[in-house]
């Protein structure tokens, strides 16, 4: 646990003004203190410049756009796991009044009456969906934990446990959480993916009483007896035939969340930081994704985020070395296009993940 830091007097009077201005009004205040704060990432500028809409939920895109399926995001829509990782990125600055105006997003925008957290709103800030996203769920608590040990808030551990009790009430599936629960069906699936076993959360978890030790234990084995192909990890867990299963075609940023969440549990994934390692020297770069039989990149495309959790990653498992290549590499390719500061922007458009996963790692390497 990093040091707690004293609040200096420009903070508290951010703290107060959200509270007597209201919401909006304090966003737009403290983003101009925070633009004449100095240590701010100019990443962290981009995002609050042009990843912000007006009502203060983050875009997932930086242009708009629809589509006419639900299931998918679309433009300046907002998502339950952008908001959670804007919170991990306030604990990491140890900002309240940065994790305070998200804490009030939450509250006024995505947690509903039934206690579950939309896992998107409209751009206009609406739900307009009936199902939440575990593992945002689980990085909201997380958060909201962490929040409360460290600035002695109540309330952020009230609402951790709200939601909590939820997901333990309806979001299981013979003895399991799963994905999402839909909550006007009154219906779940059998899958977990396993890129939502979030240790670290479940053990902030266990630790304030809002799961059993028995139910964090039971997640650590899944993670512990998970099959490898000797290199990446399986897709998924079926909760009712008790398997898991892989995917051909493999997301290196869902393979990088389980190895991160691994190392946090004491579990080096080796095999996966040795590939890592080989495919940045080979080709000093990493895709996107790759071809599980053949470990060969099956796109073309670099993403950000890949390099910022590969940071964490490598900060995890304490070689601070790989971590400073990555990130040599990985702030190459910020300001590609000049309209845009501090983002990474390709062809007039990013997602915040690919803003926000860097911005974490490069908070992490400085603390580090």
């Amino acid at each position: 646990m990093m040091p707690i830091r004293l609040y200096s007097f420009k903070n508290l009077l951010i703290i107060l003004t959200i509270v007597s201005m209201g919401l909006t009004t304090a966003i737009s205040v403290y983003s101009k203190e925070a633009a004449l704060n100095n240590e701010s990432s100019p990443t962290e500028q981009f995002v609050r410049k042009h990843m912000t809409n007006p009502n203060g939920t983050l875009a997932t895109y930086l242009q708009s756009g629809t589509s006419s399926n639900p299931d998918l995001v679309a433009g300046r829509e907002a998502l339950s796991e952008s908001l959670g990782l804007w919170m991990q990125y306030a604990i990491m600055r140890q900002d309240q009044a940065l994790f305070d105006v998200s804490y009030q997003i939450l509250l006024d925008h995505f947690l509903t009456e039934q206690k579950y957290v939309a896992w998107k709103l409209d751009p206009n800030g609406q739900i307009k969906v009936n199902t939440n996203a575990l593992g945002d769920d689980f990085r909201i608590i997380g958060s909201l934990l962490e929040a409360s040990k460290l600035w002695k808030q109540d309330k952020y551990l009230i609402t951790a446990r709200e939601i909590s009790d939820v997901l333990q009430m309806h979001v299981q599936n013979n003895g399991y959480f799963v994905d999402f629960y839909d909550f006007a069906r009154a219906e779940a699936p059998s899958t977990l993916s396993l890129v939502y076993v979030d240790t670290a959360a479940l053990g902030l978890m266990k630790d304030h009483q809002l799961i059993d030790s028995g139910t964090y234990e039971q997640y650590q084995q899944m993670l512990a007896k998970m099959p490898s192909d000797g290199i990446f990890y399986p897709k998924t867990f079926d909760v009712k035939r008790l398997k898991y299963s892989f995917d051909d075609s493999v997301n290196l940023i869902d393979q990088l969340i389980v190895g991160i969440h691994l190392a946090e549990m004491g579990r080096e994934p080796a095999p996966l930081i040795s590939f890592l390692k080989r495919e940045f020297q080979q080709h000093k770069k990493l895709k996107g994704r790759y071809t599980r039989a053949t470990r060969k990149a099956e796109v073309a495309y670099e993403s950000p985020s890949v390099y910022g959790l590969a940071i964490l990653l490598a900060l995890e498992c304490g070689d601070k070395e790989f971590a400073k290549q990555l990130h040599k590499h990985m702030i190459s390719l910020r300001n590609r296009d000049n309209s845009y500061s501090g983002g990474y922007v390709f062809n007039k458009n990013t997602h915040f993940f690919d803003n926000v996963f860097p911005l974490l790692a490069e908070t992490a390497l400085k603390n580090s």
